[in-house]
């Protein structure tokens, strides 16, 4: 994988990094549980026909300290917006996942104009109390691997320390993008979103991993029910909650078919 471009913009006073690589139609991507502490398979897939744009979200690997100002949902939604804003997403498609899937909804539930179409994995933001969500802030951490990924070994080597890095800071910066998930999901990622989907009106693919042990595939259903546009729903053979990391491939696949 060659390496993308690397920008900073400001978000609230923070440094906040966004890559971008590729050509073409322009297509954002707010990461998961966790964030991106490197550059992943599944955005080099979505790069070979499209600009591919991927700011961190605050407090998240690359979004500094940026989730400590943020004490209301409010704040976190408008902080997506001067994400979106800055990073020139503004009119793009978008995707997203996990955590970053429920904070792009509400972006385009706020501000139609600002998203195209969303591809989202497996989003946090509703709760139903027959089939409550896995609470991954509650986990041993030998645990989170294999909750969040059908391979554990994937996102163990995503979140290995790289040579060169500071090996003190680099846990650090991987423990901050959990607490700063907590800071708006925590504990089941109830934010009611089911009062605002009825305001997304722009055609959404929605993506499961067969094997997704944080959210039931049935929660695919009620966002569905709950969307004003066009929706269509992927099940990712072979993947857990973060489907983009174990079948990049496939994931990034079933994105490009929707958004083309």
């Amino acid at each position: 994988m060659s390496e993308p471009e690397t920008l900073t913009i400001d978000v609230n006073g923070f440094p906040t990094r966004v890559w971008r690589k590729g050509s073409g139609p322009r297509i954002g991507f707010l990461a998961g549980f966790g964030g991106l502490p490197r550059w992943v398979p599944f955005l080099d897939r979505l790069s070979e026909t499209r600009t591919v744009i991927v700011p961190s979200l605050p407090g998240f690997p690359g979004g500094d300290r940026g989730h400590s100002v943020l004490d209301s949902h409010l704040d976190w939604v408008l902080a997506v917006r001067e994400i979106l804003v800055k990073a020139d997403l503004v009119g793009a498609d978008l995707a997203a996942s996990s955590v970053g899937a429920a904070l792009a909804l509400e972006a385009a539930a706020i501000w139609p104009e600002f998203v195209r179409r969303l591809a989202l994995i497996a989003p946090f933001g509703l709760f139903d109390d027959k089939a409550p969500p896995a609470d991954p802030w509650a986990q041993r951490a030998d645990n989170v691997p294999g909750l969040l990924c059908a391979d554990p070994d994937i996102w163990t080597a995503m979140k290995a320390v790289p040579e060169g890095a500071n090996s003190i800071e680099w846990p650090i910066e991987q423990t901050r993008a959990a607490e700063a998930a907590a800071r708006i999901f925590w504990p089941l990622g109830n934010t009611r979103i089911e009062k605002r989907l009825h305001l997304v009106t722009q055609p959404t693919l929605l993506i499961w991993g067969e094997h997704d042990r944080v959210i039931p595939r049935l929660y695919a259903d009620h966002f569905a029910k709950g969307i004003a546009g066009r929706t269509e729903t992927a099940v990712i053979a072979g993947a857990g909650h973060l489907a983009e990391l174990d079948k990049p491939g496939e994931t990034a696949a079933a994105i490009l078919g929707f958004t083309s």
